[in-house]
């Protein structure tokens, strides 16, 4: 098996999006102006930025993996839906393999575990630590790769975790909660299986339709999640929802599941790939403000300048790659 050149793997993360246009569920073609672009890009940075929120008023009133369930259910079978509606044929063989392996890693774990972290912890400080995980990509690129580290990517991690020990700072007395300990591990791991996702979806996923993909991973993710919380007791009768929790489900579903995807796809096709990738960046300044705006979470000077230091060290680290999220694998709690 030829040796897996990590870099070289992350400088090619979107060089099939060409190919990839053709695929586009909702026939998203070169025919907007540069001024609809943005303000498809300006949406997605807004909606996916919120759905930190819709998250963490979510969960404040039932089982954090349930509510993750059923949106990825709902969503999960609008996209099917979708696609079946079209007569797309199915996965075949060992394609099914790779949608089981990311639906695990990009869903089950990635997304499930940030909308339960999010219980423990603030809506704004979950959005940071999800925006980490290109990070975690340079950090297993240190062990797999025999290649020399890019001096760029190497300020950008110093600098990004350099970012997370200023905001933890103000957090020190917080780590003897258990709850808080807690919530930084679930969304801690939560990036790092978004990382792995990543690598694995350059590395093993066949040439399928990526958007179908999307929809079955949803599909089998919120199905498996439904099993595990009913079979371990960690659910509520459906019943027994309030409707804080269905809006905020409803929300996630619409605006962070279909109309920001949507209008993601919009500007990847009409904009250049690094001017897109601005979204990752904006997100959590979204999620920090609105954080504060609705729960009165609060905004110090180290978040302030700890989520800043640490967005520029993920930002030196896209650069030295050129990483930006494909189609099929963008913003892990956006998605």
């Amino acid at each position: 098996m030829p040796r897996y050149d990590i870099y070289k793997t992350l400088a090619e993360t979107t060089a099939n999006i060409k190919q990839l246009r053709k695929l586009n569920p909702f026939t998203i073609h070169k025919k907007g102006t540069r001024a609809k672009a943005l303000f498809a890009l300006a949406l997605v940075c807004i909606l996916w930025g919120t759905t930190w929120i819709a998250s963490k008023e979510g969960v404040s009133h039932m089982p954090a993996l349930q509510l993750a369930a059923i949106r990825q259910m709902i969503a999960g079978v609008l996209y099917v839906g979708f696609f079946l509606i079209r007569k797309t044929p199915l996965p075949k063989g060992k394609e099914w393999n790779h949608i089981f392996v990311l639906s695990f890693l990009n869903f089950i774990m990635s997304n499930g575990l940030s909308t339960w972290g999010v219980k423990y912890i603030s809506a704004g400080l979950g959005s940071i630590m999800g925006a980490i995980f290109p990070l975690w990509l340079v950090v297993i690129g240190l062990f797999i790769s025999k290649d020399k580290l890019p001096r760029k990517a190497l300020i950008g991690m110093i600098l990004g975790f350099g970012g997370v020990c200023i905001i933890f700072y103000e957090h020190l007395q917080d780590f003897f909660i258990a709850d808080f300990r807690f919530g930084i591990l679930l969304s801690l791991t939560a990036t790092w299986t978004w990382a792995f996702a990543t690598l694995y979806t350059k590395r093993k996923a066949a040439q399928y339709n990526p958007y179908f993909s999307l929809g079955l991973q949803m599909l089998i993710a919120g199905i498996a999640l439904t099993t595990f919380t009913s079979a371990t007791g960690n659910s509520i009768p459906i019943t027994s929802i309030p409707w804080q929790s269905w809006a905020a489900i409803a929300y996630l579903i619409i605006f962070g599941s279909v109309l920001a995807f949507i209008a993601y796809l919009y500007a990847l096709q009409n904009l250049p790939t690094e001017q897109t990738s601005i979204y990752a960046y904006i997100n959590p300044i979204v999620a920090v403000l609105c954080g504060w705006l609705i729960f009165s979470e609060k905004i110090s000077v180290f978040i302030t300048v700890g989520g800043v230091v640490t967005l520029i060290g993920v930002y030196l680290v896209n650069k030295a790659f050129k990483i930006t999220p494909p189609p099929e694998h963008a913003e892990p709690e956006g998605v």
